[in-house]
């Protein structure tokens, strides 16, 4: 009897407790990979589970009714729905979307290196440039050493990609730079005028950049100034080149600083000590002083503004190459005056607006002479009268102003949408004097160039992700307007890898030495097509990319006399290679290196070239290999950078009536450089007073290659003088001091 009493107490007893509901399923991502350690709970109650390795799940329910079911994992953007527990067995299949995440979404980097963002990994930053190896703390030089640049040493700036050097733009907070090197001499590259140090990030752009900049056919640097500092500090610079003093001063509640710094420069004991290939009869004299100040506002926006004045003079005299028994002297005075004022805030519903101005005006007083051999000026007679013109003083103004707002706004999570328009008004005015003719020149012009831009990012996954954009400008000088899309896109395939495409329309007028003689001429115009395959962690990174560049309209040179041009847009030309880079700072311990390789194969017929050749400053392969090490034990750095390049071509074309005749080709040696250079960062003083100092040295060209860069040819053509660098070797020692920051602990942290 006992089992049957049991059994009725057992059926009287179930009927009190309430239905139980069996819950099972899986939870996978849209592609179908099984999800491992997501949540699934009945929400306002105690029931739920954890997915297996494969996904799966299961649990029972106790309760009866219409109940919300909760599903999340980090990573994932959590799923709710409704579920109706009644006793039933109930089977789910669940799909997690992953969330966007600006840490790990794919950034599109096809076209671009970045230096001082962590979200996509620094390539080059401030210390980066100074400790480059024979880039003695040029933004440039060190650029020099990416793939996609060339070694081009007779002149400034940056060819990029088949590109001339004027075809690359540098922009400082969102405003472009009307003169970022010191004014051209003859057959010597200048520096640039900005210390990296000003900047918190850059990015080096070889190609399809955004649309938000424009007026550059190859490449465009933007540098985005530093904010507040987080110290105030005084800075002190010896050298047998320069000195220098500067502060920068921090306000007791953080929110503002002002700062400003004044050096000079000068070369007369260092070309007594390093004998130069040329005659300085005026030596190179520069003064640079510099302000700023910064205010963080109470909406956390940031209102920035830095001024720069320049002055610089030099007198240089060097064989002249129709007349081997005179010289030409070349002499030079430039001032040039840089503003720039930027804000950055935020508005309502989530809008941030970027405004900027900027201001610079650029003098030169430029003038040559024929002198003898005893330096007096050399008349000619009628036979040679083309040797006067040889002599001639030219002044020269630039002046450019710009105006500039971008609006933008967050999508969701990562999307986002910006838009814009900028204005640039610049004037432009040169006088030429030719002394032995008493004849004089003028030529200015002034230009109204309006633009507006819109883009946006739009993030589909965090593996998939596009950006979309187009610009359009107007130029009142030369009364043209142009529309120009961009379009990128980037798909990571692995674990911190990815493949990125890009294709862009590029516009850029003409040179202002061009539109003195005409202004019936219109942009000229570049399209980019780009893919790259980029895998990088947080110290290594690998990256090889393709290009195709096809260049229209293009100026060529149309000759109305022996002595004057006027130009038009008949020229055309491309630009195809390919690229790699690797840096690692992991494979040997405190030991950071970055290897460089660039295939170029490009051709032009622009200027005076007679039909479609490979232009004078582009290089076939192009590689460097940068190498430093920082032994903290005895607070030093050592830096190694080595550079080649296969040999350029030269060219000498005669004019013959009113058409150039290619008169001799040929191709300069191979380019080689090895550089080392050297920091050591002891702390000198007591406890309370410390005094921060950097000893660096350098040594450019170690092995004193002889260097040619090509050759200028004489007007019979039957003499070609090489053009080479002043010395073979360039030599720098220095003492850099700070009170109130220990900049030797940002040597050594860049070096860990």
């Amino acid at each position: 009897m006992r089992p049957v009493a049991l059994s009725i107490v057992l059926l009287l007893l179930a009927g009190w407790l309430p239905a139980q509901t069996r819950v099972s399923g899986t939870v996978k991502d849209p592609k179908g990979h099984p999800i491992r350690g997501a949540s699934i709970t009945i929400k306002n109650s105690y029931d739920g589970a954890t997915t297996d390795s494969l996904g799966n799940f299961h649990f029972t329910a106790s309760d009866k009714g219409s109940f919300t079911l909760t599903t999340t994992n980090i990573g994932y953007n959590p799923v709710e729905q409704p579920i109706a527990l009644a006793g039933t067995p109930i089977e789910l299949h669940i799909v997690l979307k992953e969330q966007l995440s600006e840490l790990k979404a794919v950034t599109i980097t096809a076209g671009s290196f970045t230096a001082g963002d962590a979200k996509r990994g620094a390539v080059l930053s401030s210390l980066d440039v100074a400790t480059t190896a024979g880039s003695n703390a040029d933004i440039t030089a060190a650029l020099k050493t990416l793939p996609g640049a060339q070694q081009v040493g007779e002149q400034e700036g940056l060819f990029v990609r088949g590109g001339a050097g004027y075809e690359a733009k540098q922009y400082i907070d969102g405003t472009l730079v009307n003169n970022p090197y010191y004014t051209s001499v003859p057959d010597i590259a200048q520096r640039g005028r900005f210390s990296p140090f000003l900047f918190k990030g850059t990015v080096f752009s070889t190609g399809g950049y955004s649309a938000l900049y424009g007026e550059a056919l190859s490449s465009v640097v933007l540098l985005e100034s530093i904010d507040l500092p987080e110290k105030s500090e005084i800075d002190a610079t010896l050298s047998p080149l320069v000195v220098g003093l500067g502060t920068q001063q921090l306000a007791k509640n953080k929110q503002s600083s002002y700062g400003f710094s004044y050096n000079y420069v000068n070369a007369y004991a260092y070309f007594h000590a390093v004998p130069q290939d040329v005659d300085y009869f005026k030596m190179p004299q520069f003064h640079n002083a510099d302000a700023n100040f910064r205010i963080r506002t109470k909406g956390g926006g940031m209102i920035k503004y830095y001024t720069t004045f320049a002055y610089n003079e030099l007198g240089i005299r060097r064989q002249d190459w129709d007349s081997l028994s005179r010289k030409d002297a070349f002499g030079l005075t430039n001032h040039n005056w840089y503003n720039n004022l930027s804000y950055r805030g935020y508005l309502n519903n989530g809008w941030k607006m970027d405004l900027g101005a900027s201001y610079s005006t650029n003098l030169d007083n430029l003038g040559q002479k024929v002198v003898s051999a005893a330096n007096q000026p050399v008349a000619f007679p009628d036979s040679a009268f083309w040797m006067n013109y040889k002599s001639f003083n030219i002044d020269q103004r630039q002046d450019l102003s710009q105006v500039r707002a971008v609006f933008d706004k967050k999508l969701g999570a990562l999307s986002a949408i910006r838009f814009g328009s900028e204005y640039w008004y610049s004037y432009n005015y040169q006088k030429y004097l030719n002394p032995a003719y008493h004849t004089d020149t003028l030529y200015k012009f002034k230009d109204n160039f309006n633009s507006v831009f819109a883009e946006s990012d739009i993030y589909l996954t965090n593996a998939l992700a596009a950006k979309v954009g187009v610009r359009f400008e107007h130029s009142s000088v030369i009364n043209k307007s142009d529309l120009a899309p961009r379009l990128s896109f980037a798909y990571r395939t692995g674990r911190e890898a990815q493949v990125s495409l890009a294709y862009g329309v590029f516009y850029q007028k003409p040179e202002n030495s061009q539109l003195f003689y005409t202004t019936n001429v219109g942009f000229t115009k570049a399209t980019h097509y780009i893919i790259n395959y980029q895998k990088m962690s947080k110290d290594r990174i690998f990256r090889i990319e393709a290009y195709y560049k096809k260049y229209d309209d293009l100026i060529k040179t149309v000759p109305t006399s022996y002595f004057y041009s006027t130009f038009n847009n008949s020229g055309s030309g491309y630009a195809k290679g390919f690229e790699l880079f690797w840096r690692d700072k992991k494979s040997i311990k405190d030991f950071d290196y970055w290897i460089s390789y660039s295939y170029l194969d490009t051709k032009r017929n622009y200027l005076n070239f007679t039909e479609s050749l490979k232009p004078n400053f582009a290089a076939t392969h192009t590689a460097s290999i940068v190498m430093k090490r920082f032994f903290t034990k005895i607070k030093s750095g050592f830096n190694v950078t080595y550079s080649y390049a296969t040999g350029r071509p030269y060219y000498n074309f005669v004019l013959n009536g009113l058409k150039y005749n290619l008169a001799e080709q040929g191709k300069i040696k191979d380019y080689n450089s090895l550089n080392f250079s050297a920091e050591w960062v002891p702390t000198v003083g007591n406890t309370k007073a410390k005094t921060f100092v950097v000893l660096f040295a350098s040594v450019s060209n170690v092995l004193g290659y002889n260097t040619v860069y090509g050759y200028n040819f004489s007007y019979s053509g039957l003499y070609k003088q090489p053009i080479t660098p002043p010395a073979n070797r360039f030599y720098f020692i220095g003492c850099f001091l700070s009170w109130g920051v220990d900049r030797s602990q940002d040597a050594i942290n860049n070096n860990l």
